[in-house]
């Protein structure tokens, strides 16, 4: 629920600075002089994880699972791996997923405009400053590190976007120099590969042609597989590293939003090569699985309640849910302050994450998180691993369950809690 109190915390923030529209659509001159004065941070950090070291993260654009997972490339991919049989995509269209993936939350999101989210919502770069564990993006075709136009070129074919970018999104990194010179195109991927200085999470996007959003699902399979082929044999980028490729979501709305996903890399365990996992997964969950794998605090949004990767939850000893997907959709975003009335309303109240409680990563929640939205009330029941919302009635209904050790299954019912939209009822059998 939103409050005075909040509001006052927030001190009027706007919901989205004012922006020139040089900072939008920044002019040749202007690229070329940051191009040439702005370099690039490559920090190093070497924090040992429970199951994995490094975590590469590769998103692909806008296709039905079917269709992505016989495109032959992919295919051939998947097999040399673990292939993800039930993730999903959190909203449409892309933007909010993206934002999800850096925030846990679309925060109402319904667009892909030049949209940015206020400095006071923490991300998993604060998360990863809590042990200092070095991130980076790599954006292909950005002009130079750090750009926050809305796109590059500023005319012609699509090439560089800012809405497939999603710590450029939050202010929280903007406003942070050193931050926004970790967020880097692929001469620098190449680069840090070179000698040896890759962080222990990047995020990869591929321009618009080789992302697949321009061209089609056989053009950015034959990408990925040139793309992959070789760093797969780099012992480098590999040795104890999980790579992600999947998608930012489906491409038919109708549909449920599950998108195609694999993990590969040294960090798979060698008894689930070519194998399949059906346990449900969302964008949310790699931010709960890098909680559990670093030991660092979450975000107390949708991450919270988020399964983790499977073969991670067995080390740390953590039992996710089975979800009913039969009724479940996660095709819109519900209302708030992000949104602008494409497929939700716009509100004034910004979600207030969790402050306390369990969360599945198991390392509780980011300092500045309970410290900023200190004895307020949580929005959502971000407890549950499927995002839902009673106001609007996205995702309320869905059944979820979890057998514990000695036999006890606990069954929960998304939106049925008797105090609104911050618990879910639960029974026991």
């Amino acid at each position: 629920m939103y409050t005075k109190t909040l509001a006052a915390l927030l001190g009027g923030l706007s919901l989205a600075l004012a922006q020139t529209s040089s900072e939008q659509t920044p002019s040749a001159p202007e690229i070329a002089a940051a191009r040439a004065t702005i370099k690039p941070y490559s920090p190093v950090s070497n924090v040992q994880g429970k199951s994995f070291n490094r975590f590469v993260n590769i998103w692909l654009e806008n296709t039905d699972y079917d269709v992505a997972a016989s495109e032959k490339h992919l295919a051939k991919l998947a097999k040399k791996g673990l292939t993800l049989t039930n993730m999903w995509a959190v909203t449409h269209p892309s933007e909010p997923n993206y934002c999800a993936s850096q925030g846990g939350d679309t925060f109402g999101m319904d667009n892909d405009d030049f949209n940015q989210i206020p400095a006071n919502v923490s991300t998993i770069a604060d998360m990863f400053d809590t042990k200092n564990i070095s991130w980076g993006e790599y954006q292909e075709h950005s002009p130079y590190p750090g750009y926050q136009g809305f796109r590059y070129p500023t005319s012609g074919d699509n090439d560089y976007v800012r809405k497939h970018n999603p710590a450029i999104l939050y202010n929280s990194v903007t406003e942070d120099a050193t931050r926004l010179r970790q967020i880097k195109n692929f001469t620098d991927f190449y680069e840090d590969l070179r000698t040896h200085r890759l962080p222990q999470y990047s995020f990869v996007t591929p321009n618009m042609t080789n992302d697949g959003h321009d061209t089609d699902i056989s053009f950015s399979g034959t990408w990925t597989w040139e793309f992959l082929i070789d760093l797969l044999d780099n012992e480098y980028f590999t040795k104890d590293t999980l790579i992600l490729l999947t998608f930012d979501e489906n491409d038919t709305y109708e549909l449920g939003n599950k998108i195609f996903s694999f993990l590969l890399g040294g960090a798979v365990p060698q008894h689930l090569l070519g194998k399949e996992d059906d346990t449900f997964y969302t964008h949310y969950s790699i931010i709960s699985s890098l909680s559990a794998n670093f030991g660092i605090p979450g975000l107390g949004r949708w991450d919270c309640g988020a399964n983790l990767l499977s073969f991670l939850a067995e080390k740390v000893g953590y039992t996710n849910y089975e979800v009913d997907t039969s009724n479940l959709y996660l095709n819109v975003s519900y209302n708030g302050p992000m949104a602008a009335g494409e497929y939700s309303q716009k509100t004034y109240e910004w979600p207030i994450p969790a402050t306390e409680g369990q969360c599945s990563g198991g390392h509780g929640i980011l300092d500045i998180v309970k410290k900023t939205y200190a004895n307020l009330t949580a929005t959502h029941d971000y407890s549950s691993p499927v995002p839902f919302d009673v106001e609007t009635g996205n995702s309320v209904g869905v059944e979820y369950s979890r057998r514990l050790k000695g036999g006890k299954r606990e069954k929960y019912v998304t939106g049925s809690g008797k105090t609104g939209n911050d618990t879910s009822a639960c029974k026991s059998s």
